[in-house]
């Protein structure tokens, strides 16, 4: 026990440097910032992809076309939706440079309430109450899990036998999900697009960090390169995916996929592989396993619970906003 409440120890003092140095609540409004960007980009974008799809009259449920591709670069609201999500991104980095994890990350699962509401109030289809509690068990689950990593995670430095592990775990990921979309891409479910970007920015995460560590140590080297090229194409894949998903799915629903999949992916990355959770009471991987449970629970609850996946499945034209426009098909 005597690790856990070291680390206890070490949060405390984190949490209290806030009030020491006020500079580090810097950090909070920049992560808010970051988590409202991320809601509008991913809106927007969605936004942008459905009107390429009315206008090529083909779905992108299968996977969108290089054509359609090519027609979101000249949508001017999905390029301000991805222009947003760079500008999340920054944010986020930034968060994270003037504040400590555990007030930075949960902060993110905020761009799912907004995406929410926002999505509501533009479509006019009102959350129900089981899409409710879908949506808080996944902010309650992921805020709850980040948290127990902040408390019992140590970082240590990636040695290249780690990092080769890492790759190739990666390697694996991108192969069986093209393969897995190759088979199933005509009758895809929302779940599998955001189960799988969710996951490959898992691992996109990690190397980002893997990368600016290497850079700033001065150590670039094959390695170092070879991680970069995969993080361009992982970032390039886990993109195509979601953007495929913003055809099948509403932004909120994606949303919640990317916010909890992509930190728990990580998180389970730290501890399995670069065992940064090595010295962690048993109590606190089981708390692991149960909140990341919750939060898996809600975001494949959601999926299907969600009133526009119900309504675009029975396809009822059911009156949005002033009840005077029925739902487009």
């Amino acid at each position: 026990m005597v690790p856990f409440v070291a680390s206890i120890e070490d949060v405390t003092d984190q949490l209290v440097g806030v009030f020491r140095d006020p500079a580090i609540l810097v950090g909070i409004p920049l992560a808010l910032l970051g988590a409202v960007f991320m809601s509008f980009g991913a809106l927007y974008q969605h936004r942008g992809v459905q009107k390429v799809e009315r206008l090529t009259r083909s779905s992108g449920s299968a996977g969108l076309s290089g054509a359609q591709l090519f027609s979101l670069l000249k949508r001017p609201s999905w390029v301000v939706g991805t222009v947003m999500l760079g500008l999340a991104i920054v944010c986020q980095l930034a968060a994270l440079a003037f504040a400590p994890l555990i007030l930075v990350q949960p902060l993110g699962a905020v761009s799912l309430v907004i995406t929410t509401l926002l999505n509501a109030r533009i479509t006019g289809v009102k959350p129900t109450k089981r899409s409710v509690r879908s949506i808080i068990a996944c902010v309650g689950g992921i805020f709850a899990f980040v948290t127990i990593a902040a408390f019992v995670a140590t970082e240590k430095p990636i040695d290249q036998a780690q990092l080769i592990t890492i790759l190739a775990l990666l390697a694996g990921v991108l192969l069986i999900s093209g393969a897995v979309w190759l088979l199933v891409r005509k009758g895809a479910k929302p779940l599998f697009y955001i189960a799988a970007s969710g996951i490959i920015y898992g691992f996109v995460a990690t190397l980002a960090k893997v990368v600016i560590k290497r850079i700033q140590a001065g150590d670039f080297e094959w390695l170092t390169l070879l991680c970069l090229v995969a993080l361009v194409v992982a970032t390039a894949i886990g993109a195509y995916f979601v953007q495929t998903a913003y055809s099948v799915g509403p932004p909120d629903l994606v949303i919640a996929g990317l916010t909890v999949i992509d930190p728990i992916v990580a998180v389970i990355i730290g501890i399995v592989i670069l065992q940064e959770a090595a010295t962690a009471p048993v109590a606190a991987l089981v708390g692991f396993v149960v909140v990341g449970a919750v939060a898996v629970y809600g975001v494949t609850s959601l999926a299907r619970n969600h009133p526009q996946v119900v309504l675009d499945s029975q396809q009822l034209p059911i009156p949005r906003g002033s009840g005077k426009r029925p739902i487009e098909d």
